[in-house]
């Protein structure tokens, strides 16, 4: 920690074990977990709460003042979970008085220039590849992927497990066990590889693709498509999330695919 080529605001709280590489700038009001490595040229700005055993590669920037005009700098705060790892380039925004705080989760991976904005929370386990970019107040869930050159509008929700295909425009919002692509972005079954690599059953893969059939494939609206589900499908834990997801879009769920542009 004690790198004479980097500076470490005497405010900052840094933790045992935490390797600080030349020429990285610490700000004041910064928490930082133990075992965390932080990479060469990297700036972490107040605000920013780093967790435990986090990797931090250089050039990224984390909890630099909202990108929005209607901040006047209130205390908020970029919180990353532990064993998170930030690429390259990566630039994370701390929080507006709407949420005061923008939030990444434990066993994420964020690749090389990726852009968090501001208020966004991201669950556990999710992997965004290389230039991904989320607007403010985007909430995504656990164990979601999205591939390279993908771009959220903000104020959209990507549901648990969901997979969106690189190069994609996320306009609406993405319930989930999901695989999303096409233009405009669209349902094109569900994410069965990723559900068995997380250890979802044959039958459980099966009641879920069961349901997201009533809701794309039978040619009902949302709300038929859902009063249907309730009704046929048992009550489930997987079953109920989809059906508060679609419900509790603001945005709107994207739509099926129709195989014309």
């Amino acid at each position: 920690m004690n790198q004479p080529l980097a500076y470490v605001h005497p405010g900052a709280k840094i933790a045992k074990n935490v390797v600080i590489e030349p020429f990285t700038t610490i700000h004041n009001n910064v928490v930082i977990g133990e075992g965390t490595w932080i990479g060469s040229n990297v700036t972490i700005m107040e605000g920013a709460r780093i967790g435990k055993n986090c990797n931090i590669f250089p050039g990224a920037v984390i909890s630099a003042p909202p990108q929005d005009l209607k901040y006047q700098g209130e205390d908020t705060t970029a919180e990353i979970g532990d064993n998170t790892t930030i690429r390259e380039c990566v630039t994370i925004n701390r929080g507006t008085i709407d949420r005061m705080k923008t939030v990444i989760g434990n066993n994420c991976l964020i690749m090389a220039y990726s852009h968090v904005a501001h208020d966004c929370f991201v669950g556990n386990f999710c992997i965004f590849s290389n230039n991904t970019n989320l607007a403010g107040h985007i909430t995504v869930g656990d164990y979601v992927v999205l591939a390279g050159l993908t771009a959220v509008h903000q104020f959209c929700t990507i549901g648990n497990h969901a997979f969106v295909t690189g190069g994609s425009l996320v306009r609406k919002d993405v319930p989930p066990f999901v695989k999303a692509a096409r233009e405009p972005l669209s349902y094109v079954g569900i994410n069965s590889v990723g559900l068995r690599r997380r250890g979802f059953t044959s039958e459980k893969i099966s009641e879920i693709q069961n349901i997201y059939r009533i809701l794309y494939q039978r040619n009902y609206n949302t709300t038929q498509a859902i009063e249907i589900i309730e009704a046929e499908m048992e009550a489930t834990p997987e079953r109920d999330e989809i059906i508060m997801a679609v419900r509790n879009s603001s945005r709107g769920i994207m739509k099926g695919y129709t195989g014309m542009y």
